[in-house]
């Protein structure tokens, strides 16, 4: 397993990170604690979840996959050889008012967020600590243009967020801050005001990448290049429509798109084309797709880490094996031909 320093922190973490937003929804506690154990066993060290998980969000569930983390961490009592990071939410729009009656990102609903989601973790303190979207409205989740706006109803604190998340450092309930489904202009914005201002800037930025999605690569990666943000890149499979199982009107009996119709924007006509011809390609150099398209993400400078979810251990295993594997350029040029045809096919 290969580390990097995430952005300007100093925190070294593995390549691959473990997402969890399936434990306590598609996985029981026993699968967590599973995937929790083999991931580490295999150099894993990074471990991302959120106050909101599991997905699809609901009232009866929200903050379960932080308490079943907390006490796979309590079982294990190796807090300090693990890097753990969650995530606020501050969109009160999003259809997640049982959240707090309607979260944001006040100073006061920030505190009250680290202190539910230390609890459900049993630790004293996260290692990063992220806005799980912005309180704006962007294109993010399928929307490909900037919803342009000028009587969007919208609060400008930036400064009072990067004054809320110092506080939790200077506290010691955090190490280091993020941003999360972010763009450049956001990003920039929070970084000027806390050079401005004398506060610690956010260190990373999580958002959607892989062969299906590059959108990234039009503004963010080149903020991340001068700026030294790392990018925690998620859905790399697009929710598991990159695997090429949902190809041919398949719909696989307990698949992620199969159970929750919600994320079926990965299942478009133009995606499920890529995906063919991402499919066909990797056949074509001996690999499967999967190892094709997550070993693209991991070569990618700017991806500090890679966020990686599975339903079962054999996808796992798969997943991190993956890491281990070089593209040749030539292999790189092809992937690049195929999205230029297929740009962005699913969101």
């Amino acid at each position: 397993m290969k580390y990097n320093t995430l952005g300007k922190s100093d925190l070294k973490v593995s390549k691959v990170c473990l997402g969890t937003m399936t434990f306590g929804e598609q996985n029981t506690q026993a699968e967590a604690f599973q995937q929790l154990d083999f991931a580490v066993q295999n150099g894993v060290n990074f471990i991302d979840t959120a106050e909101m998980y599991p997905v699809p969000g609901r009232a009866e569930t929200v903050g379960e996959t932080e308490r079943i983390i907390g006490k796979w961490i309590k079982e294990q009592g190796k807090r300090e050889e693990l890097i753990l990071a969650s995530k606020v939410v501050g969109h009160s729009n999003t259809g997640l008012k049982y959240i707090r009656k309607g979260p944001d990102f006040s100073r006061k609903q920030i505190n009250q967020a680290i202190e539910g989601s230390l609890t459900n973790l049993q630790t004293d303190y996260l290692d990063l600590y992220q806005l799980h979207w912005p309180k704006r409205d962007n294109n993010r989740f399928g929307v490909r243009l900037y919803p342009y706006n000028t009587n969007q109803e919208w609060e400008d604190n930036f400064l009072d967020i990067a004054h809320s998340m110092n506080q939790l450092i200077e506290k010691g309930q955090i190490r280091h801050w993020g941003v999360s489904n972010e763009t450049s202009w956001g990003v920039m914005r929070f970084l000027s005001l806390c050079k401005d201002n004398g506060l610690v800037p956010p260190v990373s930025i999580q958002n959607a990448y892989g062969l299906l999605n590059r959108q990234f690569e039009y503004g963010l990666s080149e903020v991340c290049q001068f700026e030294g943000l790392g990018l925690m890149a998620y859905s790399p499979l697009a929710f598991g429509a990159l695997t090429g199982k949902y190809l041919n009107g398949q719909q696989p009996t307990g698949a992620r798109l199969t159970e929750y119709a919600i994320f079926n924007r990965f299942l478009n006509a133009r995606a499920m084309a890529a995906t063919q011809a991402y499919k066909t390609l990797a056949e074509n150099n001996s690999m499967s797709v999967v190892t094709m398209a997550l070993a693209f993400v991991y070569q990618q400078d700017f991806a500090h880490s890679t966020i990686i979810g599975a339903t079962n251990l054999s996808q796992l295993k798969e997943n991190i094996a993956a890491e281990q594997v070089i593209l040749s350029p030539e292999l790189i040029r092809q992937i690049n031909q195929v999205f230029n045809e297929y740009p962005d096919a699913g969101l």
